[in-house]
């Protein structure tokens, strides 16, 4: 009996160190797959970190950027804005203007350079500076940058070139709607502004949205997710327009399927190939065309439906210029916003896309009106809002 209690007991403590042994070997086993799965999953969010960083800016003037060639001033917080001259020098002429391109774009693909006529420049004195916005060109990228900057940025340049108490605006596309935010937000630096196409945010809270989505319905899908992901994910620009999985920006690939005819037949006279493009990305796609887009489909701080008269006094003037056929910017939405500022003198250019300012003799005429309120109505009409 004693000898058969005693192999019991062996057989007892046998077992359990087997247990403990397979408790033991389960135990790391299981260790050793939540540490691999950890392991994986930091990998995985470091890749997609890493994949959705932009790579640092090759800021003009630094070791190894581009070369400074044109003439900049250097704004309060350090950064500098590049600017080239045309017309009646500065200090001589009666009329100053402030040129402000669009997106993918410089101060050197100003129509004021071909389109402007000579003779229209001396009769009326006039002097205009164009400029590349932060991130194009030679002008310093702006990470912080906002529709209050821009225009805070275009009061320093006037002052910086001793441009006066006032001066008028031009802005083409993205640039009429940063026009926009001048009216916001240096309303009394202004003599005058002419957008011309300028684009609309769809976001800004007063529009309303039946007639966003219908607008934001006629746009290709890839543009349409272009603005969403600028809109609601803008740490993912720099990713969703440099990925090979789905179509990128239509504006940014330079497809022509987003132009009218009317635009088409521009583009053959003018060539269908930027020669400023490398100038214009030379800091890289992430300061210049994203940063762009993020900013002017943004939430901003203020709706343009709600500004108020700039000059009451009938001392100066607003125009809003867009052609009929305009694939960039619907024109049901400019029409809108023409409709609720009545102090908004709207043209609509019957035939005409998005290439409005390069229509032959349309830059003298949008001058024109600008400046001494005149027009040729057989052309342009006030669209009925």
């Amino acid at each position: 009996m004693a000898g058969e209690e005693i192999e019991r007991e062996k057989k007892s403590a046998a077992s359990a160190r087997t247990h403990t042994r397979n408790n033991t070997q389960q135990s790391s086993s299981s260790g050793y797959l939540k540490t691999l799965l950890l392991v994986t999953f930091v990998g995985v969010l470091a890749w997609v970190y890493q994949t959705i960083q932009p790579p640092p800016a090759k800021i003009v003037g630094s070791p190894g950027g581009p070369t400074v060639t044109s003439p900049r001033i250097k704004l309060r917080d350090g950064r500098h804005l590049a600017y080239t001259e045309f017309g009646i020098p500065r200090d001589e002429a009666k009329f100053k203007i402030i040129n402000i391109h669009g997106f993918d774009s410089c101060m050197r693909d100003s129509h004021f350079a071909n389109f402007l006529s000579p003779a229209l420049v001396e009769e009326l004195r006039i002097y205009i500076v164009s400029f590349d916005r932060p991130g194009y060109g030679e002008s310093d990228p702006n990470l912080n940058g906002s529709p209050r900057s821009i225009a805070l940025d275009i009061e320093e340049l006037a002052d910086g070139l001793g441009l006066g108490p006032q001066f008028y605006l031009f802005g083409y596309s993205m640039g009429g709607e940063i026009t926009w935010a001048c009216l916001n937000y240096i309303p009394h630096r202004l003599a005058g502004a002419a957008l011309v196409a300028p684009a609309i945010n769809y976001w800004w809270r007063n529009l309303p949205g039946d007639l966003t989505r219908e607008a934001f319905s006629l746009m290709h899908p890839a543009d349409q997710w272009s603005l969403r992901v600028a809109h609601y994910a803008p740490w993912l620009t720099y990713w969703w327009n440099t990925q090979k999985w789905f179509p990128i920006s239509n504006v940014i690939a330079g497809n022509p399927i987003i132009f009218s005819r009317q635009d088409m037949e521009i583009l053959s006279k003018l060539g269908f190939v930027n020669p400023n493009r490398a100038y214009i990305r030379q800091q890289g796609e992430y300061v210049s065309l994203h940063r762009d887009l993020n900013v002017a489909f943004s939430s901003w701080e203020f709706d343009p439906l709600d500004l108020q008269d700039p000059f009451p006094n009938n001392n100066g003037s607003v125009h809003v210029w867009n052609g009929d056929e305009d694939k960039f910017v619907p024109v049901k939405l400019q029409r809108y916003v023409a409709s609720k500022l009545p102090w908004i003198r709207y043209h609509e250019i019957s035939g005409s896309g998005h290439f409005v300012p390069f229509v032959e003799g349309m830059t003298d005429k949008i001058i024109k009106s600008l400046l001494v309120g005149e027009e040729d109505v057989s052309e342009s009409r006030e669209a009925s809002v």
